[in-house]
């Protein structure tokens, strides 16, 4: 298991939660925006974003819903969700492999020893899209990857019209991926997570 210490920074509200008089102030009042770790009990929503996400475009679901709840088991601290008022509207889902490039296996499994960073999804919320929400929660994602020392580089996989999106995040092109689904066909891209936060700095500490 990897260590997170130091990578509160980036899991935190996002913004204050505005001040309220101690006499109006609600119980249980939840921060207006928040980004954390997803778990299990998180896995129903992630799956409704995702399935009207992608199958309306592709008609293929990166993972189905044994499959979120089988990663948000296994390996939670990969994972990152936004949340608004508690309502879950954006989240990545990833997990560890150890080969240069990606399998099928990765498509299931989790290396622990591994020291690349598998991205399985990105999905935001529909009627939350439009709004910067992807880009913003993958900087902060990539950022969060800095403070885990065993994690050397970030890789996925996509369709072809999405590599302009990854591309402004800083990914670059590998080439065409060896999986295939269905009769989709993949680009798979990288991202180098080079000079560690925690080596640079105390920023993560």
């Amino acid at each position: 298991m990897m260590s997170v210490v130091g990578a509160q920074p980036f899991i935190k509200p996002m913004q204050p939660s505005p001040s309220v008089s101690p006499g109006i102030q609600r119980r249980h009042t939840l921060p207006a925006s928040e980004v954390r770790p997803l778990n299990t009990q998180d896995a129903i929503s992630v799956f409704e974003i995702e399935r009207e996400a992608f199958i309306s475009v592709s008609g293929e679901c990166p993972l189905h819903l044994d499959e979120v709840r089988h990663f948000l088991t296994l390996c939670p601290e990969l994972s990152m969700g936004w949340f608004e008022e508690g309502r879950l509207v954006a989240f990545i889902i990833g997990s560890l492999w150890d080969q240069d490039r990606l399998t099928t296996e990765a498509l299931t499994l989790h290396k622990p020893r591994g020291s690349t960073l598998h991205i399985h999804v990105l999905a935001v919320h529909r009627t939350f899209r439009q709004q910067g929400k992807g880009p913003i929660l993958m900087w902060r994602y990539l950022q969060y990857l800095r403070c885990l020392p065993n994690v050397r580089r970030a890789v996925l996989m996509c369709e072809d019209f999405l590599v302009p999106f990854y591309r402004k995040s800083g990914f670059k092109v590998l080439g065409r991926c060896a999986i295939t689904v269905a009769n989709l066909t993949f680009t798979e891209m990288f991202y180098p997570i080079s000079g560690h936060a925690y080596m640079r700095r105390n920023s993560c500490i």
